[in-house]
């Protein structure tokens, strides 16, 4: 039986979530919300990936096979005309404070429990 999957945060849902060539091609990639999120903080916001990892609540090894994946799959769309979709994942919109993800070793799709440390802090 595999091991359950780790909540992984992200803090930014595009509204776009389609891109077409200008060519006439109905292949299409399905890039999930992760590894947009992946690409947004390391390439866009040029976080490294230790920092970026625990943005989303995730080992930087995890963390470098959701970018790879990412990428790779950018990369054929690109080289093969391909309509870009995003779409799917399995995630949580980051509204809590890293410590309180870092603590909380559980997600749930209610919302994060505050940690004790941020409990002493307010």
């Amino acid at each position: 039986m595999p091991r359950p999957k780790k909540c992984r945060m992200v803090g930014f849902v595009p509204d776009n979530s389609c891109f077409h060539p200008q060519i006439n091609n109905e292949d299409e990639i399905v890039l999930s919300i992760e590894e947009v999120e992946s690409i947004r903080l390391s390439d866009y916001l040029g976080l490294d990936q230790d920092s970026a990892a625990e943005n989303m609540n995730v080992s930087r090894g995890t963390f470098q096979r959701i970018i790879n994946s990412g990428r790779k799959k950018i990369a054929d769309a690109l080289v093969h005309g391909k309509i870009i979709k995003i779409d799917g994942g399995n995630y949580e919109m980051s509204d809590a404070k890293p410590c309180c993800r870092k603590r909380i070793g559980n997600c749930s799709c209610n919302g994060l429990k505050k940690c004790e440390k941020c409990a002493e802090n307010n």
